[in-house]
């Protein structure tokens, strides 16, 4: 019987008796906050995200739409709150999961949902070039906006333009509602650009907001730039370093001279018509299919065509409204003339100089011709 029992022990050091208690678990001191609070609604696309952690620290913070597409954000280097870097989506659910530790290790977690405005008023950033296309080295982004834009710093910040190999890519603003960016110099043949546009729910002008979100990329092909000199009568054709065609031209007449400056081709019609009343000529002329027509100006300067003035015109006198003209066919239908070389050899993003001509240089919001500014103007 005495196998039954332990000699010299008591009753409270018996097996499977604790040996002593174990301190109660608590519960971390740190709080997490999140603003809006959950399942808020018609919450602003800025400004009103804002996460905070009391008596702790972040750790942990997860911003994400419903369709998995995570919120850029950086928590403080105090771990004190977490802010994201860029403007959420209009019309959008968002779900957010955040954690924060105390002094002690011990953490808090906190899960909201909350759903963006609807707007009421929108804008649209139309787009030059083309998605896709291949352009010339004078081909700057150019984006117009379908309203007015009051906060520039908002909407830039929202647009992103990089090139392969990387440059350096400014934007500047004409008015209110114009951004074209480009780099310094030509692009470089050959390069590859992106253009992000992050628009969705960027508040560009009180109570407007944008509703776009897409990328858009483009090539820069062959390394062109014509120089047109109005008092020798030539154009010069320089690809990719060499002068490959020396054209005769007629420059603008001395009542109507062209535009000085550096231009950039913007449109290419085989074939158009062309009224001095659209361009303050009055009635001057209509010709209703000018050949070989390219746009450099937004107020009408072109390089086209001319079928109409005498051969001889051609290298020895200035005679057009301010266009620059080389001898053309009319209809367009005969490759061997100078106008349908240069057009044939010619793409959207080429830059065409004038020089030499007694005329004003051209600004350069008319056009994409922002090649006329220094940097520092452009950067400004």
């Amino acid at each position: 019987m005495a196998g039954c029992s332990s000699s010299g022990g008591s009753a409270a050091s018996g097996y499977g008796q604790p040996q002593g208690r174990a301190k109660p678990n608590t519960a971390s001191r740190a709080v997490v906050t999140i603003l809006p609070k959950d399942g808020a609604d018609s919450v602003a696309t800025s400004g009103a995200l804002k996460i905070t952690a009391a008596q702790g620290k972040l750790t942990t913070v997860e911003v994400a739409d419903s369709k998995g597409t995570e919120v850029q954000g950086e928590i403080a280097a105090d771990g004190a709150s977490w802010s994201p870097t860029a403007h959420l989506a209009a019309a959008t659910q968002y779900k957010v999961h955040a954690i924060a530790k105390d002094s002690e290790g011990r953490e808090s977690a906190k899960d909201t949902t909350f759903t963006t405005l609807v707007p009421k008023n929108t804008f649209i950033g139309q787009y030059t070039p083309e998605d896709g296309s291949t352009v010339g080295v004078g081909m700057p982004v150019s984006i117009n906006f379908s309203r007015g834009i009051t906060d520039p710093e908002a909407v830039e910040k929202a647009i992103k333009v990089t090139a392969v190999p990387a440059v350096r890519i400014e934007g500047h603003w004409f008015g209110n509602d114009r951004l074209d960016f480009s780099p310094k110099d030509y692009w470089a043949a050959g390069t590859k650009v992106t253009v992000e546009l992050n628009l969705d729910g960027v508040e560009g002008r009180p109570g407007v907001y944008g509703k776009q979100k897409k990328s858009i990329s483009f090539t820069i092909g062959r390394r062109q730039v014509s120089t047109v000199d109005a008092s020798a009568k030539t154009m010069k054709v320089e690809r990719d370093g060499a002068i490959i065609k020396t054209l005769p031209i007629t420059a603008g007449a001395p009542s109507t001279t062209t535009y000085n400056g550096q231009m950039v081709i913007s449109e290419k019609y085989k074939v158009t018509r062309m009224n001095g009343a659209t361009v303050g000529f009055g009635g001057e002329y209509d010709i209703r299919d000018v050949p070989h027509a390219m746009r450099l100006s937004t107020s009408g300067t072109f390089v086209h065509g001319n079928y109409w003035a005498p051969s001889s015109t051609f290298g020895s006198s200035n005679v057009s409204h301010g266009c620059v003209g080389l001898q053309d066919a009319r209809g367009a239908g005969d490759s061997s003339t100078p106008a349908a070389w240069f057009y044939d050899r010619s793409i959207i993003g080429d830059v065409v100089i004038v020089k030499n001509s007694k005329d004003k240089q051209i600004t350069p919001e008319n056009g994409l011709n922002g090649w006329t500014m220094n940097w520092p103007d452009w950067t400004a």
